[in-house]
């Protein structure tokens, strides 16, 4: 994530106020705001200056950040895949899977064995809103980039709620 922490043992808590000397409330604000790509790069919460970075200066914290956001997330996709029993595809969307190939492509490199197989070609041509596959004809697994619209599912939540309330009931 970009400045939380995500999962961690609820131990550390406790450990890192005593350790640092900071109150309950100091710790949450560490592990909310001060943490994830934030806090491993000791840079931003913003993956392209992260990506920035470890290209043009080689960043030792950037490629580290990078490497394990890319690591978090094919464990989740091993994990929800084994608790679903398997799937038909993996979708990128939000702001990173949307638009960064290149992490697309860190998060798929090692999951071949499970048939997810990445076409730079195809891979590249879908950044900055363009939907489509990304994986090749031969993959078992396929991988999607799909944009999200969160404005529109907004309304649309929005109009359904509104719609479907009776007179008699408030919301």
């Amino acid at each position: 994530m970009g400045s939380r922490s995500g999962d961690l043992d609820p131990a550390i808590i406790d450990f890192i106020g005593s350790k640092e000397g900071l109150t309950p409330h100091d710790v949450e604000s560490l592990l909310n705001k001060q943490s994830g790509l934030l806090g491993i790069s000791g840079l931003t919460s913003d993956m392209r200056e992260l990506l920035d970075e470890a290209s043009e200066n080689n960043d030792r914290r950037a490629r580290l950040a990078i490497e394990i956001f890319c690591y978090r997330a094919r464990k989740y996709i091993g994990a929800y895949l084994a608790a679903m029993g398997g799937a038909e595809a993996v979708v990128f969307t939000g702001g990173i899977g949307e638009n960064s190939a290149e992490i697309r492509a860190k998060i798929c490199g090692n999951l071949g064995w499970m048939g997810l197989e990445v076409d730079s070609d195809r891979n590249a041509a879908h950044t900055g809103g363009r939907e489509g596959i990304i994986t090749g004809d031969q993959s078992r697994l396929a991988a999607y980039v799909i944009p999200t619209d969160e404005e529109l599912l907004i309304a649309r939540d929005t109009v359904r709620c509104t719609t479907t309330l009776s007179p008699d009931r408030s919301a």
